[in-house]
């Protein structure tokens, strides 16, 4: 977590040995060229799974043929963002998020429990706070624009990860996954992040930043 004239970086750093969905590949990252080697410069070879670290679903992730990553428009993840704090240890429920009177065309960020506690493992937490099958029914309803977790999915793990990424992708919600919100309070933020296009992509990892609306 950083921060820069304002703006907080809710991005996570990509490393070897990060946590990861389990049956995605592991982060490695090995050097191609090395100065200390005598090359003329560093380069380095990665290896990753699309949906590692903070990365945007496209919307084949879960559709099929729905649009890819490559074809997201760019203020879906640019422009008003609200970061709402949930307290239910284990869902986001209709419950704690109606009163929040989401409107059409939102931009929503759920800080969670991960935020302070599935994000600083070094191992994979399968218990981690995710949205409700209803919940996501309930944000389709309100045609929200994107939401954003602080965890790797927006569905729980060997839950219902199918239906919740199917009711939000599936109404054409994109969703932002693997935020670090630890140190951003409630409120309106002016959001940035922007996926790798890759061509049908089923993901693009991000860099995303927040910077407060006063």
């Amino acid at each position: 977590m950083s921060r820069s004239d304002n703006w907080i970086d809710i991005s996570l750093t990509i490393r070897p040995g990060m946590p990861y969905w389990p049956d995605n590949p592991a982060v490695t990252i090995e050097p191609s060229q090395c100065l200390a080697q005598g090359d003329v410069c560093n380069v380095s070879k990665v290896t990753i799974g699309t949906h590692t670290g903070t990365h945007v679903d496209g919307l084949n992730h879960f559709i099929q043929g729905a649009v890819g990553i490559d074809q997201m428009p760019l203020d879906t993840t640019i422009g008003k963002a609200r970061v709402i704090e949930i307290k239910n240890p284990k869902q986001i429920t209709v419950a704690e998020i109606a009163p929040h009177n989401i409107q059409i065309g939102e931009r929503i960020l759920f800080k969670t429990q991960n935020s302070n506690r599935a994000l600083k493992s070094e191992t994979f937490v399968e218990d981690f706070v995710h949205i409700s099958t209803e919940a996501a029914k309930y944000l389709a309803e309100k045609k929200v624009r994107t939401v954003g977790v602080d965890y790797l999915s927006v569905g729980g793990y060997q839950g219902n990860v199918v239906e919740v990424h199917q009711a939000l992708l599936g109404s054409g919600i994109w969703a932002i996954e693997g935020l670090n919100l630890s140190q951003v309070e409630p409120g309106e933020y002016e959001l940035i992040c922007l996926p790798i296009k890759l061509q049908d992509g089923d993901a693009g990892l991000a860099r995303a930043i927040l910077r407060p609306i006063d």
